[in-house]
């Protein structure tokens, strides 16, 4: 039985980016922990097997699938009404992004626009439409994916680390804006972790041994390691926690990289 003050049943839960890696390891923790969930992804297949996984967890979650570019601010329009039809969201899991590997010098106006767009625009407009809802309601918790590329420098990557930086200092304003309608925003920020997004760069042996040779604890993350912090600034545990963004780096970030 799930401890009384990280207990969700009864609430709800929109993660956005949920069809694999983090996201999807978030929506089966958040089931696991009582919340029925909404979850939004581009890849349908990628989707319902996040929900096999999810009713593996917890058979009884109630969960519904929403298909939406965040790029497109129409989109997320529609996202959130279908989503708000359904019933209220107390809790928004702001998880989609996408990086773009290049050094700076290279970095052309499409790949900064679709890095931004989705990392930052997407996140921001969705937390607004949602927030407004939580604001009426008096009462929510956003929790915001960040990365610890949002606040120390990474070797590449200029562009998820400005978009990054902003979900970051996004998280602040909207707390502070949004604190007294006792709507509640926060976020994390992850170092490495095992998803389809760090296969590629993690599979380089020696890039892997300078990414471990950072991190105090000797390792990158697991997925599922992320659960715990999600859960807890979702619950009732955190309910005096807002504008705080929590490493979940293995100590990466007081080593700098």
């Amino acid at each position: 039985m799930n401890h009384p003050l990280f207990d969700l049943t009864g609430k709800r839960a929109l993660v956005t980016g949920a069809s694999r890696g983090i996201g999807r390891a978030v929506a089966i923790g958040l089931a696991a922990a009582g919340a029925d969930l909404a979850l939004q992804g581009r890849d349908a297949q990628a989707l319902a097997d996040t929900v096999a996984s999810v009713r593996e967890a917890r058979s009884s979650v109630w969960v519904s699938t929403h298909f939406c570019d965040l790029r497109d601010t129409d989109g997320i329009s529609r996202l959130v009404a279908d989503v708000l039809a359904e019933g209220p969201v107390d809790t928004l899991v702001n998880n989609a992004g996408m990086n773009i590997r290049v050094p700076a010098l290279s970095v052309s106006v499409a790949q900064w626009q679709a890095v931004l767009d989705t990392d930052l625009r997407g996140a921001f407009f969705i937390a607004q439409q949602v927030g407004q809802h939580m604001v009426e309601r008096r009462q929510g918790s956003i929790i915001n994916i960040s990365s610890v590329g949002g606040l120390v420098a990474l070797r590449t990557g200029v562009a998820y680390g400005a978009a990054k930086a902003g979900v970051i200092q996004m998280t602040k304003v909207l707390a502070m804006e949004w604190g007294k309608y006792g709507v509640r925003v926060n976020g994390i920020a992850p170092w490495y972790f095992r998803t389809p997004l760090s296969e590629q760069v993690l599979s380089d042996l020696q890039y892997y041994g300078e990414v471990v040779s950072r991190t105090p604890l000797g390792r990158v993350g697991e997925v599922q390691e992320l659960v715990g912090p999600v859960v807890f600034l979702a619950s009732n545990a955190a309910s005096y926690v807002t504008g705080h963004t929590l490493t979940v780096d293995g100590g990466m970030s007081i080593f700098g990289f």
